[in-house]
């Protein structure tokens, strides 16, 4: 068995049974450390890495994001999953050319959204949508890498908050093949309940993107896998826009106390 091979049969087994946080680092730094602290898998995050670059989320390129992830999978031992965002493409075909790009990275996991990145259309059609998971789902297979495969509903992102319809589509792309289901920003213990019972027996993932919810709380309403999105990437920019603003406006430094010895992270002596 290969080492990409073992990364996703282990990403397999963790969404089999339980509850476990794969939190989304948006460097090889960051990544590097997560897996030090004992995490058994990451996910990337759009957000992350497009501000990296100075851009908003969902302004990456596709050819950017193929080797964002060919960097991040290397940098580490465990699974990773890959916000795949909407697939590159809005045409089905399309989303099938860049998943199996992506599979070839060396991810173990991937997720498509239904989000356009249009205001005006802000989810794609119903029978569209269900389309493209499917042919994502018959990309990884022609594959054969076993890659697990997330549905995404961004209804609740997109200004569509209609837990109903989410749930129908979500429903839809776990029988269009989706191995696990994902609904962001979804935050009630109802919510949460409704969606992990529409899908069973398939895994869903929660986006704890702020403290509305432990780990333990998640595991108790059914969920198997809690991500954070950008969310991490968010704390590490406060403290640094934090720091840099008082340095502008004051010329003061007060923030630059009991700050952690980076360079241990990364086994500096």
């Amino acid at each position: 068995m290969t080492p990409h091979e073992e990364r996703v049969e282990a990403f397999r087994r963790l969404h089999a049974e339980g509850c476990f946080v794969m939190p989304n680092p948006w460097d090889v730094g960051s990544a590097v450390a997560l897996e030090q602290m004992g995490f058994k898998a990451l996910a990337t995050t759009s957000a992350g890495h497009a501000w990296t670059l100075a851009r908003p989320d969902n302004g990456v390129r596709r050819d950017e994001a193929l080797e964002h992830l060919r960097q991040m999978a290397a940098a580490v031992s465990v699974p990773l999953n890959a916000d795949f965002e909407h697939g590159f493409s809005d045409d089905p075909g399309g989303v099938a050319v860049n998943v199996k790009l992506a599979v070839a990275t060396g991810v173990a996991g991937l997720s498509i959204e239904d989000s356009t990145g249009n205001a005006d259309e802000p989810l794609y059609a119903f029978d569209l949508a269900v389309e493209r998971v499917s042919a994502a789902r018959q990309a990884i297979d022609e594959s054969g890498t076993g890659v697990l495969l997330t549905g995404r509903s961004e209804g609740f992102v997109a200004g569509r908050p209609d837990l109903e319809e989410t749930i129908r589509r979500l429903e839809a792309y776990a029988e269009a093949g989706a191995d696990c289901l994902y609904a962001p920003r979804i935050e009630t213990a109802e919510q949460i309940t409704a969606v992990v019972a529409a899908v069973a027996p398939k895994p869903v993932n929660l986006l704890a993107n702020a403290p509305f919810i432990t780990v333990a709380e998640a595991a108790d309403l059914g969920v198997r896998r809690i991500s954070v999105g950008g969310t991490l990437a968010r704390t590490a920019w406060a403290g640094f826009l934090a720091a840099a603003e008082e340095i502008a406006a004051d010329g003061t430094f007060s923030r630059f106390v009991d700050l952690p010895n980076v360079d241990a992270v990364f086994g500096s002596r």
